[in-house]
């Protein structure tokens, strides 16, 4: 193997490994939300097994290949961010769902 071939997939292994602890930073200082009461239970779980995953030994693909952390935390972000808007922790007020929409139409309504 070339030098420049073991010097490109240091370089990748090293940026992979960057963008792996960034994400886990960034799902950390989602702490806030998950302590919300509004928050549900699914929301809080796939946050802790995010976390758990992003810094456990053991890994789908081996360790210089981030690419499956980076998935996990991803993921997690996205779903809390998701939930988050969804039950009104951030970005106003909750959703209302279909169902409860038109019981209230009916209440103004009737």
């Amino acid at each position: 193997m070339d030098s420049w071939m073991v010097v490109v997939l240091v370089a990748l292994a090293a940026v992979t490994l960057v963008v792996a602890v960034v994400l886990v930073v960034r799902l950390l200082r989602m702490r806030s939300l998950i302590r919300s009461a509004r928050m549900p239970f699914s929301g809080k779980a796939a946050f802790w097994a995010a976390v758990i995953y992003g810094i456990s030994p053991v890994d789908v693909l081996p360790d210089p290949i981030y690419l499956d952390d980076i998935g996990i935390l991803l993921g997690a972000i996205t779903y809390l961010g998701h939930l988050a808007r969804r039950h009104g922790i951030i970005g106003g007020r909750p959703a209302v769902a279909p169902t409860e929409r038109r019981r209230v139409d009916r209440q103004h309504t009737g």
